[in-house]
């Protein structure tokens, strides 16, 4: 109690406090005229994150999160914006939309925010992107492949929604068709159910998929859906198996993919699943166990860690000793987070501060820029799609993914 001290235990506190504070100022004056990057400025930029950083998605969104955080560090200790110091603003969007609008309105209200790099999921990204974009702050999606993101909804007449959004990751338009042409004519499948999740990016890749499957000349005897948390296939799968199909072909993400290929295994429907980027995870592998073996998966590029341009990446990522493997867009992330930051060390140096007349300037430096990425050459077209439209087929074997065929869609 305050009452109990002495005179003397008083003064102690009362200089030691004193001695804080004065450390404090001096620490703080010190920071404000050298700036924390050792630049002789204090001026701050920050580069944020969006994505599920808790929930079922977190393996993924981890990292991205990482990624973009290695990005910001190297930027960093390179000095790479003359004056500035970048700093890493990271919101959890637990892989729900009306989350990530949040996460979205928060950042958008810090005026040092100048760009983000997510979402993971398409299905957020359409309530983020507007928001992003009514405020001028650039994002850079490493994961989203849905293409009416960029080119509307109506194929036939393709129109940029959202001049501030860009992404990293082909689009279903291209891994879509290029799975169907793997199981017809690599797998030689020619009975394919096709399930999806209802959500965004489940539905436009199993379509996409549907299309160029039917096209080759294969059978799609039904479409089915089920609910992205969906527990017990069993009413779906029932249903399914009366076609005697030769695959299923899942278009959704890992945790219900994971449980689907296994739960097909109990009733005796013994055929691999196929899916997309968002089951590509080794969780799905350790959800599914033995029933996930022979299963396939496409991502988006070729494997990282068999590219030549990745080694670095790999390599810091390591010494970064983050506790979570950068997974399937750690490598993204990174590329998505380096496109913005030589975006700002063309736009930011000599600047005093952010201002509204900077946002377009460096909107346009990301949409005329281009990098020799860990992925590859990055750069965008008229509507903020990659360039690059590199993929690769995964199968798992003996409990791991391994990389099949990677090659460019045409």
């Amino acid at each position: 109690m305050l009452g109990g001290r002495s005179a003397r235990g008083r003064l102690r506190i009362a200089v030691v406090t004193a001695a804080v504070i004065l450390t404090a100022c001096g620490s703080n004056k010190n920071e404000t005229q050298k700036g924390a990057d050792g630049s002789g400025s204090g001026k701050t930029v920050k580069i944020g994150v969006i994505a599920p950083l808790s929930g079922p998605l977190t393996a993924l969104g981890v990292g991205i999160r990482n990624g973009a955080d290695l990005a910001v560090r190297q930027a960093n200790e390179a000095q790479k914006i003359k004056g500035w110091k970048v700093v890493l603003a990271a919101e959890d969007d637990t892989g729900v939309p009306d989350v990530g609008a949040n996460a979205a309105t928060k950042l958008s209200d810090d005026k040092a925010v100048v760009g983000v790099v997510g979402t993971l999921n398409s299905s957020v990204a359409e309530k983020v992107a507007p928001i992003l974009n009514n405020n001028h702050v650039v994002m850079i999606s490493p994961s989203n492949t849905n293409p009416s993101l960029t080119q509307g909804t109506d194929p036939a007449h393709k129109a940029r929604p959202f001049d501030y959004y860009f992404r990293v990751a082909t689009t279903d338009a291209i891994q879509g068709p290029f799975a169907a042409n793997f199981a017809y004519n690599d797998a030689k499948k020619r009975n394919v159910v096709v399930i999806d999740d209802k959500k965004t990016y489940g539905q436009g890749l199993a379509l996409a998929f549907k299309g160029q499957f039917e096209k080759n000349g294969g059978k799609v005897p039904t479409v089915e859906t089920v609910e992205p948390d969906d527990k017990d296939f069993s009413a779906v799968l029932s249903r399914v198996k009366r076609f005697n199909p030769d695959m299923i072909y899942f278009g959704g993400e890992y945790p219900a993919a994971s449980l689907l290929t296994s739960q097909a295994d109990q009733q005796g429907l013994k055929v691999p699943l196929m899916g997309g980027d968002g089951i590509y995870d080794p969780t799905y592998i350790s959800v599914a166990k033995q029933a996930a073996e022979g299963d396939y998966a496409t991502s988006v590029g070729a494997p990282t860690d068999q590219l030549p341009t990745a080694k670095a990446f790999v390599d810091a990522y390591a010494a970064a000793k983050y506790p979570d493997p950068y997974s399937a867009y750690g490598a993204y992330a990174y590329d998505a987070a380096n496109v913005l930051i030589s975006a700002l060390a063309q736009v930011l140096p000599d600047q005093k501060s952010i201002t509204d007349a900077l946002r377009p300037k460096i909107r346009q430096a990301v949409q005329d820029g281009s990098i020799d990425g860990v992925t590859g050459k990055v750069s965008f077209d008229q509507f903020g799609d990659t360039t690059t439209r590199i993929l690769t087929v995964y199968q798992v074997q003996n409990g791991a993914w391994k990389p099949l065929k990677t090659e460019e869609f045409k």
